[in-house]
């Protein structure tokens, strides 16, 4: 086996040493990764004892760290904005990015909704109608659907059904039509002329009118209390039994596979979910003081790892008389607990900087200062 140099104290930049090459170009980055072996190597205890790594070993503990730090800082940031993220395009790098929460999520969710009141939404409805037959009381529209072609793998289904007496005012009768009492033609104005049998009409008040079409409609409730429908799992019953063929029933229908369709939508080029939102590896340069010096301790906490696992190779190394023992077990011992706390801390310090911490402190904040001003005495002037 060849002799392989360990570290000689004096560690000079390789690009060739790291494995993946993430941050060979910055200058901040290759300046810190000496310093950084230096710093991991006098803590192992160099130059008192020997360290069985190479200036490689540590430059790649140290690319490592910078890498795992961007990673959890990103999943953190993606965690916290994905809602507004969704949709949005792959192309970008959102690295130095400011993400501002976006409606788009709540009105795409509020489309669902609109769909099924019929006040909008992305699912469109349809119009259709079924004829009327004497003595016929129960019509299939799934059969009808059928019938017709339009039936999907989960059919139709129907939303509204145009089974109800003419408008009131189709029926409003104005007994001052056209008495000469300085009348108007308001209805005309507005196009509501073509709705009554009147032309001409006197300026009434317009609770008068409101009680008209009430009264109107009162009577269609209460003496025409059984003119109505009943729709279950798309059978129509009509009530009562028509007696002749009085026309069609119109109604309003979705395709329910459409309304499936509707929920999905091809996105090659967006933001899916959190494995394709465009964050890159982190860029050393602009990492501030507080990540760096987290990222220095991980480094320590990698490269005591190695150490350990190359220590291990031989646990035991005869000497004269005697044989040495190496810290193997505890320098792994060691290195994984430090690297669970080092996770633990990063993570904690990210979710007290998440936008919900902030959003809670700043309230806190202010109750707080509404507290003490309560406290200050007011001002009185006396003019």
């Amino acid at each position: 086996m060849a002799n392989i140099p360990i570290y000689d104290g004096a560690p000079v930049w390789n690009s060739n040493a790291v494995p993946f090459g993430f941050y060979s170009s910055d200058t901040d980055f290759q300046a810190d990764a000496v310093k950084v072996a230096k710093f991991c190597a006098s803590r192992l205890g160099y130059p008192l004892v020997d360290v069985e790594l190479q200036s490689g070993s540590f430059f790649t503990a140290f690319e490592e760290a910078i890498t795992v730090y961007g990673n959890e800082l990103y999943a953190y940031t993606i965690r916290d904005n994905q809602l507004s993220l969704e949709g949005a395009t792959t192309s970008s790098n959102l690295n130095t990015s400011t993400i501002t929460p976006s409606f788009e999520p709540i009105i795409r969710l509020t489309e669902m909704y609109g769909a099924e009141a019929g006040s909008g939404g992305n699912v469109p409805y349809y119009t259709g109608s079924i004829p009327i037959t004497a003595s016929s009381q129960v019509y299939d529209l799934k059969q009808w659907a059928i019938d017709e072609g339009i039936d999907g793998t989960y059919g139709i289904e129907i939303k509204r059904v145009f089974y109800e007496a003419s408008p009131a005012i189709t029926r409003y009768y104005d007994p001052y039509a056209g008495t000469g009492f300085g009348y108007q033609s308001l209805f005309d104005s507005f196009g509501f002329g073509s709705f009554s049998p009147a032309i001409n009409f006197l300026m009434m008040p317009l609770n008068y009118d409101l009680q008209t079409i009430q009264a109107i409609e009162l009577n269609d409730q209460i003496r025409r209390s059984n003119y109505s429908f009943e729709l279950k799992d798309n059978k129509l019953r009509i009530f009562p039994i028509p007696d002749r063929s009085v026309g069609s029933v119109r109604f309003e229908y979705i395709k329910r596979d459409e309304r499936i369709s509707s929920s999905i939508q091809p996105t090659p080029d967006k933001i899916t979910n959190v494995s394709n939102a465009p964050y890159a590896n982190p860029t050393y340069a602009s990492i501030n003081s507080v990540g760096r010096q987290w990222i220095f301790e991980y480094t320590l906490a990698l490269a005591k790892e190695m150490l350990g696992y190359v220590r291990g190779k031989y646990s035991n190394i005869p000497i004269p008389n005697d044989t040495v023992t190496l810290n193997q077990s505890d320098l792994i011992t060691a290195a994984t607990a430090e690297k669970t706390n080092l996770i633990e801390r990063l993570r904690g310090y990210f979710d007290e900087t998440s936008r919900k911490a902030l959003l809670e402190r700043r309230a806190q904040e202010s109750e707080f200062k509404n507290t003490e001003l309560k406290n200050v005495p007011f001002t009185i002037y006396i003019g």
